[in-house]
Order: structure tokens, then C-alpha cells, then sequence
């Protein structure tokens, strides 16, 4: 059990709860956590960081103190004390000693027991915006490339909350931010801040919402546009007209793999021909540990256990491959450190336009790509797995059954 940063004693006044609150945030800056949990049950109180994707117990304050840890959260972030019926949402900065400002967003949520926050850390600078270190494969990262530079077209990126899609897009407008070209972001909300960008956040209150934004870009001269998320039709329908008049758009939608986004915007509404013109370009990624170079131990595994997980027979060079397994060191948390990611880059070739045009169906069109060289996530991550980058066990949690599939 985590160690109570009280003592055994409730404090008399507020001052230790200011001083606590300060020390969890500046603890979850320093280990680069995502997000804090502050959580109230009947008969204790738990703080909880998520780091590298998993939540890890951190403290558990005295019960007594559960209202002041959540009025001096909700009075950082200008959020109503007083309500405690309905959820909120808010901002905060977080000054570290060395001067550096933090953004950190705020949720409310009221439980059975009180009420739970949920913040997640900003930090800018412990993303990485350099493409070649999110762990594209070669051949993967000329794709994307090649697609960005292209000028106009869309460019999709899937996958669920948290499997870093919005660094991804990041690093992409990183690579071609230059002072030749007008940049403008719509998202909910912005999460990265880079210099050079014209970035908007979605404000649902005075009516600033993504197809809102996106008809405003549209005359402000842009050359690139970045989406949040498409959520509806008429963001959609927008981004796919700005992508067929001379604009590169970038965004996200949330589907299990790169075909079933192509049918997911046909369900929405938006026109096959429309998709087919307009699509440049799709990748699907999810993310995952990284086993910890100090203590990974390298262990030796029947082939016929990554044939069964979806690695085709003929890429293994023999009937036993050495994989790695997490051990556990000073350095890392239960043998892994880090994470990155597993892609499914997926161009949209002449063959697949022509199957989206004929109303094809996501099978279809993952087994033409497929027989186009695209591999599934599922082979993606088993490629790391074979490199000693992450364990067999990650990539199956990470990714479907179905998602196996290999060419």
C-alpha cells in the first residue's frame, strides 16, 4: 500500500492540503504521468497516475479529507465548490519550481461516495513530435510522408482514446510547419501547443464547434488544416470539400482499423465518390510498452505460438524464435519503460478507390489491403515483438483477434 504523505494525523488547516495537491501534481509531471485520479469509495480514498498507459496507486489520504483535496482542485480550476450534484469541467496551470507552466484539464464526476477528479497533464514537451521516433515502420513512414506532402488530400488517423493519435498529427504538422504555408487546428481541446500553428478551441456554449471552425479556415487562406475528430456530417462533408480544393486536411475518427474507417465515413453520410476523391491516406495505431533494456530476458518460443497470434508462417526464420519478457529492474515498472507505436499505414491505391466507389464492405477491403502489402496491427506489433521491443503478451492486449489477418 502506498505511503499516506499525511502522516497518520489529518491536519489541523488547509495549508497541508495546498502543499498536497501541489506535490501529486509536480509528482505526476516528474513521471510523466497523463492523468490523476482522485477517487472517493465508502471506507477509503485512493490517488491513482497513469503512466505508459497503466494506472498505479500512488497515496491514500485520510477519508477525512476528501472534500478539501476536491474544493482546493475545483478552486484551482475555477470550478463551482458549491456544486457537487452535477459533473464539471476545467482548466488549471501548474507552476514547477523551475518556472515552467503545466496545462492541466479537470473533470468532476459525483459517485456514490463523493466526488471523483479526473486530471489529465498537458505537458508539452514530453511529446515527442519527430515522426521517426513513434515507431513507424520504414516502409511505413515513407508512406505517410509521401501523403503529407502532397498538396491537398485528407489524411486519417484511428484508433481509441489514448493510442496517441493526436501526437501523431502533431508530428506530422511539425515536419511541415515552415513559414511558406498558413496552418490552422480545430480541436476539443488543444492538447499541444506548437509555435506557427493557428490553433482553435472548440467552444460548445457560443456555437464554436469543428464545422464551424472549419468554414471559418476556409477563409483565412489556409494551405493545411488539422481536425480534431470528425464527429458528424457536416464536418465531414466540409473537410472532404476542403481536401478536393487544394487543401491537405489532417484528422481522426475512432475505428478499430484503417478499411473500417473508410466505411464508417460511408455510414455517416458522406458520399463513396467523395470518400474515394478525397482519402489519401489512413493509418490505424495503438500503443505499447516498451520492455526495459536493462532487465528484458531473452527467452526462446515455439514459432507455432506467433503463427496461432497472426504472424505468417513464412516471415519466421525458424521453428523457435527468441522473443523477451519483462523481469523487472531499478529502472523501469515491472519490466517495462516507455511506450510506442503499432501502425496499419494504409494508402488508398486505384484498386481501393474502386471499391469504395462500388459500396464494398470493410472485409473486402481489408483483403485488398492486405494483398496491397498493408499488414495488419495485429502483424505490426508481432514485427516489435521479434525485435525485442515489446512483449508478446502487450501486442496481444493491444490488438483484436480479427485484426490477424496477415497478407
Amino acid at each position: 500500500m502506498p505511503d499516506n504523505a499525511f502522516g497518520r494525523a489529518a491536519p489541523s488547516d488547509d495549508a497541508p492540503v495546498v502543499q498536497y495537491v501541489q506535490q501529486l501534481l509536480e509528482q505526476a509531471v516528474r513521471l510523466k504521468a497523463s492523468d490523476l485520479h482522485f477517487e472517493p469509495y465508502e471506507h477509503h480514498y485512493r490517488v491513482r497516475m497513469r503512466i505508459d498507459g497503466q494506472l498505479r496507486e500512488m497515496a491514500m489520504p485520510p477519508m477525512a479529507l476528501k472534500d478539501r483535496l476536491a474544493s482546493r482542485i475545483k478552486v484551482l480550476s475555477r470550478l463551482d465548490i458549491a456544486e457537487k450534484r452535477l459533473p464539471q469541467d476545467g482548466r488549471m496551470k501548474l507552476q514547477l519550481p523551475t518556472g515552467r507552466d503545466i496545462d492541466l484539464r479537470v473533470s468532476t464526476l459525483p459517485t456514490l461516495f463523493g466526488e471523483k477528479l479526473v486530471i489529465r497533464v498537458l505537458d508539452s514537451t514530453q511529446v515527442q513530435l519527430d515522426l521517426q521516433q513513434l515507431g513507424y515502420e520504414a516502409e511505413d513512414l515513407d508512406r505517410l510522408v509521401d501523403a503529407i506532402r502532397r498538396p491537398h488530400g485528407m489524411v486519417l488517423v484511428t484508433g481509441p482514446t489514448g493510442s496517441g493519435k493526436t501526437q501523431s498529427l502533431y508530428a506530422c504538422l511539425n515536419l511541415l510547419n515552415t513559414a511558406e504555408v498558413n496552418i490552422a487546428s480545430v480541436e476539443d481541446p488543444c492538447e499541444i501547443q506548437l509555435p506557427g500553428i493557428n490553433q482553435v478551441n472548440v467552444q460548445d456554449k457560443p456555437g464554436l464547434t469543428f464545422a464551424v471552425a472549419l468554414r471559418a479556415f476556409l477563409r483565412q487562406d489556409p494551405d493545411i488544416l488539422m481536425v480534431g475528430e470528425i464527429r458528424d456530417l457536416e464536418t465531414a462533408n466540409i473537410a472532404v470539400q476542403a481536401a478536393q480544393t487544394g487543401h491537405l486536411v489532417l484528422s481522426t475518427l475512432h475505428t478499430n482499423d484503417a478499411p473500417a474507417t473508410l466505411v464508417r465515413l460511408r455510414n455517416m453520410g458522406t458520399a463513396n465518390y467523395n470518400i474515394a476523391a478525397s482519402v489519401t491516406l489512413i493509418t490505424a495505431q495503438r500503443l505499447v510498452r516498451c520492455l526495459c533494456p536493462h532487465c528484458k530476458q531473452k527467452t526462446p518460443l515455439p514459432a507455432e505460438a506467433l503463427i496461432q497470434a497472426g504472424m505468417p508462417a513464412n516471415w519466421l526464420p525458424s521453428d523457435t524464435v527468441d522473443v523477451y519478457t519483462p523481469q523487472g529492474c531499478a529502472h523501469c515498472h515491472k519490466g517495462f519503460a516507455g511506450r510506442t507505436g503499432i501502425f496499419q499505414v494504409m494508402p488508398l491505391s486505384p484498386a481501393m478507390q474502386a471499391l469504395v466507389l462500388g459500396d464494398a464492405g470493410a472485409q473486402v477491403l481489408a483483403l485488398q489491403a492486405q494483398r496491397e502489402g498493408v499488414p495488419s496491427l495485429r502483424v505490426a506489433g508481432l514485427r516489435k515483438v521479434l525485435r525485442g521491443i515489446t512483449s508478446l503478451d502487450e501486442v496481444l492486449a493491444a490488438t483484436r483477434e480479427d485484426e490477424a489477418d496477415a497478407p
